[in-house]
């Protein structure tokens, strides 16, 4: 059986790392970065993400604050918040919850945010940073990612990374995040033409297509790190992922269960991108 990656404690680990390098930068610059979310939408889930978001910040030694948005609010009154947030000094991070309410249009909104305080990494300006090799705000999720790979111990370096997915919150940003690990990525999608035999080239091999269990045994190299960014229910209402675990689990080297991989990665890399915008603000 593979050994089985643990996301809650290497993000753990990651917190406690985080939360002595805020102390430090506070006491050393007098300020306490401070992350904003803008809800507007009546989503439940989003509702428990957002609580988990402003209770760690706090938890860390960060300022945070939330913007709950009523069902009525306007595209124009959305983006006004967002402008009033970009001018605010002690607002370090901005992060719009996804989605919003049916009749918002969301690309207009994160366009509105200021790259440098676009914690979510989601600005077409810190996407271009990222293909372009520069330094910027990064997705967090697939920056939990890359920190989880590294977890295993086993060099990047010339390794072959297939990424299942295309989207612009995962797939694409994972790519280039790998990338700039010096791996050869292949980027795959479901109308792959042999998806599975494309996937067994794969030593690190990400799923992040949004199908229940799509990735099985057979699209799996023996050793491979196989990380699962899929967040689903099953037939029976069951949290699953992408990947079919129990079949898994025997082939892969390293894998992420769901729950308790990727997941606790999203918020504590949130927090370190929270900090790395209140430097950038500082050095601007």
């Amino acid at each position: 059986m593979g050994t089985i990656i643990d996301g809650k404690a290497i993000a753990a680990g990651l917190k406690e790392a985080l939360k002595a390098e805020l102390a430090a930068y506070t006491l050393a610059t007098g300020v306490k970065p401070g992350l904003t979310v803008v809800l507007c939408s009546d989503d439940p889930a989003s509702q428990v993400y957002v609580a988990n978001k402003v209770k760690t910040c706090r938890e860390l030694g960060m300022n945070s604050a939330l913007v709950q948005l009523p069902v009525g609010t306007t595209q124009e009154a959305l983006v006004q918040v967002v402008r009033g947030l970009n001018a605010d000094p002690a607002v370090h991070g901005i992060l719009v919850q996804l989605p919003l309410y049916g009749h918002l249009h969301e690309m207009p909104v994160l366009l509105e945010i200021h790259p440098d305080k676009d914690v979510d990494g989601l600005h077409p300006m810190n996407a271009g940073r990222l293909w372009s090799g520069e330094d910027g705000l990064f997705p967090c999720t697939p920056l939990g990612c890359i920190e989880l790979i590294r977890g295993t111990g086993v060099g990047l370096k010339g390794k072959h990374a297939v990424v299942v997915g295309r989207s612009n919150l995962v797939g694409k940003p994972i790519a280039g995040l790998l990338l700039k690990e010096h791996c050869t990525v292949t980027i795959a999608h479901s109308r792959t033409v042999d998806l599975p035999g494309l996937c067994r080239t794969a030593d690190i091999l990400v799923a992040a297509v949004g199908k229940v269990k799509m990735i099985n045994a057979s699209h799996v190299k023996p050793g491979a790190i196989v990380i699962d960014v899929g967040i689903n229910r099953d037939a029976n209402n069951k949290l699953c992922g992408d990947v079919d675990f129990e079949a898994v689990k025997d082939v892969a080297g390293f894998i992420t269960p769901v729950p308790g991989g990727v997941g606790p990665m999203t918020i504590a890399l949130l927090m370190r991108n929270t900090l790395a915008a209140a430097k950038r603000q500082a050095k601007a």
